[in-house]
């Protein structure tokens, strides 16, 4: 079966995705905040955890539809980026509104949480570690991984980009597997009637292809209809 491994493919496995898994995070960081925070009935609650949801969901979805069109592929992770921009304004609004402080880039809790961030896949470890921090602290972690996440899916987008126009889509693999096949199998360029009258693959005769009529045959082109019996006398 190696020989099919370019058709069609199988390795899609989006739990290996750097993106995908600080995605987890970021879902896992924003449902407790979500819970936590705000009060009981807060339509932003909903909207923060289906943000997050829809910005892990999509691009695991999104990486299973390659497998037949990287069109939808690349739809689909770009909406994962978008709901992730999403819940960056809800974040953002969050601070804002209760006049919390969101780190300058520059800020030494900043630098400490991105470093911190960029080593760290692993969801259990926020959820474990955001049960000791603040809401503004949460708040600022939660902003900080959507970043990494928005430049790792920039950089998937790109890369998918560049494996289009390289490979093309379902279509073109399709077409380049069945020409493959052909070439291994021997029935490359084969054509189904051959010249000089000859029937079958790469003129060939078929097996139970027929002698051509004789003049002297009573039953050539040039007579009507046969007799309907033989002659009597």
């Amino acid at each position: 079966m190696d020989e099919d491994k370019d058709f069609l493919r199988q390795d899609n496995n989006y739990r290996t995705l750097k993106a995908f898994q600080k995605a987890e995070c970021i879902y896992d960081v924003t449902f407790y905040f979500a819970h936590q925070f705000l009060k009981p009935g807060d339509r932003t609650i909903d909207q923060m955890i289906q943000a997050a949801r829809s910005g892990k969901q999509n691009l695991a979805e999104g990486n299973i539809d390659g497998i037949t069109s990287r069109e939808m592929e690349l739809k689909l992770t770009n909406v994962n980026r978008a709901s992730l921009h999403e819940l960056l304004l809800d974040y953002e609004d969050y601070l804002r509104v209760r006049g919390l402080e969101q780190w300058k880039y520059d800020d030494p809790r900043c630098r400490q949480t991105r470093a911190f961030c960029k080593a760290h896949l692993d969801s259990a470890i926020y959820r474990e570690k955001i049960k000791e921090r603040s809401d503004e602290t949460i708040a600022n972690i939660a902003i900080t991984l959507i970043h990494q996440c928005d430049v790792l899916i920039r950089r998937l987008i790109e890369w998918k980009k560049r494996d289009f126009i390289e490979k093309g889509d379902i279509k073109e693999e399709m077409y380049r597997a069945r020409k493959d096949w052909q070439k291994r199998n021997g029935a490359y360029g084969a054509i189904p009637y051959g010249t000089n009258g000859q029937s079958g693959f790469n003129g060939q005769p078929r097996n139970n292809a027929q002698p051509p009529l004789s003049p002297t045959n009573p039953f050539s082109p040039t007579t009507s209809n046969p007799p309907a019996s033989p002659p009597t006398s």
